[in-house]
């Protein structure tokens, strides 16, 4: 108890000094598909990247609930559908794994990802990337500087889904304000796409979405309406 005691408390105010620096602690990402780079092999039969493929890609940065209810924020050419709301750029890198592309559930990729805002304050998490729309999945935080600097527990990301040329929508929370706003009820903390996440890393559980997921390989495959 007196542990958990001190985590919370430790956690209580490293997000009290990142709301006086009025650090978002919450924001979403749009994947721009034009900047999705994947190795030529290894790929399913499908052409959707197997175990093992290598990839990079890009995003724009945006304030937390600008991608609710399916808003899409780049558009066919790869531009941001909000330029005048971004916050900063968004690269991920890594390598999928498991079922890679033809996931629809747990882990399908393993990855760091980096948040470079416009104020010059990165932050960057690893680990694995679940291919469940809508399942909180915490990410260690390994590096962060500026108003990020010395941030206490991991980045809290939910996939929203994916564009029509499969570029990732997603939202993130870092940890220690879903746990005030699951203590507090905070409405400072509240939006749209999230009003509460709970965080169990011992009781994780995992749905099949029934959608596809992740980026096409080669020619864009758009889905029928």
């Amino acid at each position: 108890m007196f542990k958990t005691f001190i985590t919370s408390t430790a956690i209580a105010l490293s997000l009290a000094t990142f709301v006086r620096a009025e650090a978002p602690m919450a924001f979403d990402v749009a994947e721009d598909h034009t900047r999705i780079h994947m190795a030529a092999a290894p790929v399913h039969e499908n052409g959707m990247p197997a175990h093992g493929n290598a990839f990079v890609s890009q995003g724009y940065i945006y304030p937390e609930g600008t991608l609710a209810d399916g808003t899409v924020g780049v558009l066919e050419d790869g531009s941001p559908a909000f330029p005048d709301l971004i916050l900063g750029t968004w690269t991920c890198d890594g390598y999928f794994v498991g079922e890679g592309g033809n996931a629809t559930t747990g882990a399908w990729i393993i990855s760091r990802q980096t948040f470079a805002f416009n104020d010059g304050a990165t932050v960057v998490t690893q680990g694995a990337e679940i291919a469940d729309i809508g399942q909180p999945n915490l990410r260690p935080v390994t590096g962060a500087t500026g108003e990020f600097a010395g941030i206490e527990g991991g980045l809290i990301q939910t996939t929203l889904g994916f564009n029509d040329y499969w570029g990732l929508r997603a939202t993130y929370i870092f940890e220690a304000a879903a746990i005030d706003q699951s203590n507090t009820q905070d409405a400072a903390f509240r939006s749209n796409s999230h009003q509460s996440i709970p965080v169990d890393e011992n009781d994780h559980l995992e749905w099949d979405s029934g959608a596809p997921v992740g980026p096409i390989f080669g020619e864009r495959i758009v889905p029928s309406t």
